[in-house]
């Protein structure tokens, strides 16, 4: 739904330059893209907010679902990732990896609970953390964008990164020998994941300081 409280369409609808062209449109330039960026963030976090309603907020964590991941990554990818737009990246395309492997996902988050107590009770990931468990606290953290504290959804998200950065760098260890560049592979990402949950945690106290756009 939009703040005007019609329904959002199921699917975007696409335009190729011919087509925008024929229509008598122009493509949107980097400053429009930008701002459209921006405005969708804004509005699907102030709609979902202002909605109150469970139904209009499982659609909204499910957005990926409807879209697909690259509308969702051409929305908003490109943004800074301590921008509105950029933690929302973040959160579905963190949301949609565990939904797509969540076998893979808890064997990570299981191996980095030993390094990350603090970052493991933040996260709040249901024991034992299994594939159904991970899953279950991708949806939770994305509820709480739109129907409950957004700078506590933004720090639980942070948290699981961590945990899962931990683990991808554990399990880097065990494969050095025997697996160099499968190991070398899990540590470029373990850094990544870290770096991610540093933006999320950032996000959120932007957010607390009503400077998140």
């Amino acid at each position: 739904m939009t703040d005007s409280g019609r329904n959002l369409p199921r699917r975007p609808v696409h335009f190729g330059p011919d087509a925008l062209e024929a229509h008598g449109g122009t493509l949107p330039g980097p400053a429009e893209v930008t701002e459209i960026a921006h405005q969708t963030a804004a509005v699907l976090v102030g709609t979902g907010r202002a909605a109150a309603d469970p139904t209009v907020t499982s659609r909204l964590v499910a957005l990926v679902d409807d879209l697909g991941l690259s509308t969702v990554a051409d929305l908003w990818a490109g943004r800074p990732a301590r921008s509105l737009p950029g933690s929302l990246w973040r959160l579905y395309a963190l949301r949609e990896w565990v939904r797509r492997q969540p076998v893979e996902a808890s064997r990570q988050y299981a191996a980095g609970i030993r390094f990350t107590d603090v970052a493991h009770a933040v996260a709040g990931v249901a024991e034992p953390p299994g594939p159904d468990e991970v899953q279950a606290l991708a949806d939770e953290i994305l509820t709480g964008v739109f129907a409950g504290d957004l700078a506590v959804a933004l720090e639980r998200a942070a948290a699981f990164a961590a945990v899962i950065a931990a683990g991808r760098a554990d399990l880097a260890h065990d494969r050095d020998v025997t697996d160099p560049g499968g190991a070398g592979a899990l540590t470029t990402s373990a850094v990544a994941m870290q770096r991610t949950g540093e933006d999320l945690v950032a996000c959120a106290r932007l957010w607390r300081a009503d400077e998140l756009d």
